[in-house]
């Protein structure tokens, strides 16, 4: 958990606000089941992170923001929600520096909002990048939270006609 700032300007208190909000957002989403409750709480902390994000982080900040958008409305069976966020950050990361983590997780909420969509071309074009990008990630750590997550996905057939 983030440590409250000792100094109270907003500032600090946004990005305060935004960690702690964003880190809750992906608590209750990593939970394997949620309550109704527990699912809108989650939608909202998204949210939350997202707005502080806006008021106290830099662009980058903001695409996180939008994978973290993205991962809960897939989520939530808002495939069309998840697909503008996933495709904004997308946008972000194909086009700004990053971490060697960003575009893959980009691209792991793509495939995620394309299963929720139904589009299984989608799905497995994005798969297969994202598991392209998560082999090269230097770090362990980084390499293993986004294997995480790729194997998380839902597993969707291949149609070649669509």
């Amino acid at each position: 958990m983030p440590k409250p700032p000792d100094e109270s300007t907003q500032s600090e208190w946004h990005r305060y606000f935004a960690q702690l909000t964003n880190n809750a957002a992906w608590d209750l989403a990593d939970q394997p089941e949620r309550t109704p409750l527990e699912a809108r709480q989650m939608l909202y902390l998204a949210y939350a992170a997202a707005y502080h994000w806006s008021q106290a982080g830099a662009a980058i900040h903001q695409a996180r923001a939008e994978v973290t958008l993205a991962h809960v409305h897939a989520l939530l069976g808002e495939g069309e929600q998840a697909h503008k966020y996933a495709r904004s950050a997308l946008d972000f990361f194909e086009t700004q520096s990053g971490e060697d983590w960003d575009l893959a997780f980009a691209c792991l909420e793509m495939a995620f909002a394309a299963a929720v969509q139904g589009d299984s071309r989608a799905f497995h074009t994005y798969t297969q990048r994202a598991q392209e990008l998560a082999q090269v990630i230097r770090a362990d750590e980084d390499r293993k939270i986004v294997l995480h997550y790729l194997q998380r996905l839902p597993s969707i057939p291949e149609f070649p006609d669509r």
